[in-house]
């Protein structure tokens, strides 16, 4: 028979939903490795398209790889700043959506396409559940981060090219995301954006469908 979760554990997973932030604003104190390679353990408990596991997880840690990171936002950030409609334009400039220079660990994660694991059980008809599957290991790691007291913040403003480049990992990889962990300057349960005015998040019912 499986662990019992009752009503406070609930509660306090409810709890862990909201307050789980994308944090851009962080403290510099280092986060511990064996912390670090505990959360990547956890990541891994992570549901997985045949059992393929196919997240590969890169720590960046070398300056220059860094810099190049910072580099590929910046480029990436001014693009998406002249894009922006004259309305949006101001708000956007003034939102901080990178944690980069401050945050003490970076993370970079993949999906490996073609996993030698899983014996492509599941994939053959939508291969890109192997991302999806990064996706979930992302989330897993993100969760118990935030039960630790760390803050995630995921930088999505970057080229793909560019990352796969300056990290030096096979061309064949697919990029998932860049993120940013460490002590959260502070704790919010309301988005950042939403604070800002960018947008709101929506009840489910606007977004559920009945056939």
């Amino acid at each position: 028979m499986g662990p019992i979760f009752d009503e406070i554990f609930r509660r306090q997973l409810l709890d862990l939903f909201r307050w789980r932030r994308d944090v851009r604003r962080f403290k510099t104190t280092p986060v511990d490795p064996a912390e670090l390679d505990d959360l990547l353990e956890i990541a891994g408990l992570a549901p997985s398209v045949g059992l393929s596991q196919p997240w590969r997880f890169v720590i960046v840690d070398d300056p220059a790889r860094r810099a190049a990171i910072r580099a590929s936002f910046q480029r990436c950030n001014a693009e998406a700043l002249a894009s922006q409609d004259d309305d949006r334009t101001g708000l956007y400039a003034r939102l901080k959506l990178a944690g980069l220079d401050e945050a003490p660990c970076h993370l970079a994660v993949f999906a490996e396409p073609h996993p030698a694991q899983g014996h492509g059980l599941g994939q053959h008809t939508m291969p890109e559940t192997t991302a999806y599957s990064a996706v979930m290991a992302i989330f897993t790691l993100w969760l118990a981060a935030r039960a630790r007291s760390l803050g995630v913040g995921w930088v999505s403003i970057l080229d793909p090219a560019q990352v796969t480049a300056a990290l030096d990992v096979p061309a064949d990889w697919i990029f998932v995301g860049y993120f940013c962990i460490g002590t959260p300057e502070a704790d919010h349960d309301t988005p950042e954006l939403e604070r800002e005015g960018w947008e709101h998040r929506r009840p489910a019912v606007s977004v559920r469908l009945q056939r």
